[in-house]
């Protein structure tokens, strides 16, 4: 089965301009054959043939878009074939045809949000203390845990405040766990964020809300600030790292909860509720998405189908 290992890499000063170009580039790559897509769709026609000749190769011939050429075609292609990818994924599951939920249609990139450029095999190498890319070079990472075999593909990612990642697709055998005679029930809620079959009771550590004084603090204070000024990009930031210190909180909890509940018992049944209708409810909406409802059974699914465990959703409306 495949998995994702994330990784901190910390880019050198002479490389964030190197990969703030792979970066744009990217995007751009992307906007262009997505604004194709639906312009297409829009006149009814079918989806045009050979954009990725259109959006890379021609444009890098012209005066808006000569500078293509100064970043790794494999950067280029990786994003028209995503793009590709998200657009096909997205009339299979208006069809029918896509199992899950369902895709929405792709949108167009935005230069402030988080950014990630992709690599195939021969795009990149692995190195004991350094990972080096096509046009950037040996870009110094920390291993938190040794991979388990080669890498597939790796996409280096910036987020909003300003960290890089270098996230690994590789290929792992699943661990079959000891089998145990324990199984257990969940039963999410605000109060609890887990009450158990067993009575325990999972406090929900509410780590937005904790937040929430010095978010709405740090949003007041860019809100005051010029706009384009180096105050407001410093604010911006102060900002984003706050969302970010949240945001992994909150994964470290339901990584560490859903890892104990799955090593400890051999199955688990936990209840299947609508988590994107409740979160209409204005009142009751910014503690359901601080709770993370939806990522912790994610996790558990995940998790049991690589320790050998059962996971078992109980319909909603079961009595």
């Amino acid at each position: 089965m495949k998995a994702r290992y994330n990784y901190r890499i910390y880019p050198q000063k002479n490389q964030i301009e190197p990969l703030a170009k792979a970066f744009g580039c990217a995007r751009v790559v992307w906007n262009d054959a997505l604004w194709l897509y639906k312009k297409a769709s829009l006149q009814g026609q079918p989806t045009p043939k050979n954009v990725d000749k259109q959006v890379i190769t021609q444009a890098k011939k012209t005066e808006e878009r000569y500078w293509l050429s100064e970043v790794s075609n494999i950067v280029l292609q990786q994003s028209f074939r995503d793009l590709q990818q998200a657009w096909n994924n997205y009339f299979s599951s208006l069809k029918g045809e896509r199992k899950g939920k369902k895709v929405g249609r792709p949108k167009f990139k935005k230069k402030h949000s988080r950014q990630a450029i992709r690599f195939r095999k021969g795009g990149f190498t692995v190195h004991s203390s350094s990972i080096k890319v096509a046009k950037i070079g040996h870009i110094p990472i920390v291993y938190s845990r040794p991979l388990p075999s080669a890498p597939s593909s790796v996409t280096i990612i910036k987020d909003t405040a300003d960290r890089y990642f270098a996230s690994f697709v590789v290929e792992i055998n699943p661990e079959i766990l000891p089998k145990t005679d324990k199984s257990v029930g969940i039963d999410l809620g605000l109060t609890h964020f887990a009450i158990l079959s067993d009575g325990e009771k999972i406090e929900n550590p509410r780590l937005h809300k904790k937040m929430l004084r010095r978010l709405k603090t740090a949003n007041r204070r860019l809100s005051k600030a010029k706009k384009d000024s180096n105050r407001r990009k410093k604010r911006k930031l102060r900002l984003a790292k706050l969302h970010a210190k949240v945001k992994d909180s909150r994964n470290d909890f339901l990584h560490k909860l859903s890892t104990k509940l799955v090593r400890e018992n051999q199955a688990i049944a936990i209840e299947d509720l609508n988590v994107s209708g409740l979160i209409k409810n204005r009142k009751l909406s910014r503690a359901i998405s601080d709770a993370g409802w939806y990522s912790f059974r994610s996790l558990l699914d995940a998790k049991c189908e690589k320790y050998g465990r059962d996971c078992v959703v109980i319909d909603r409306w079961l009595q």
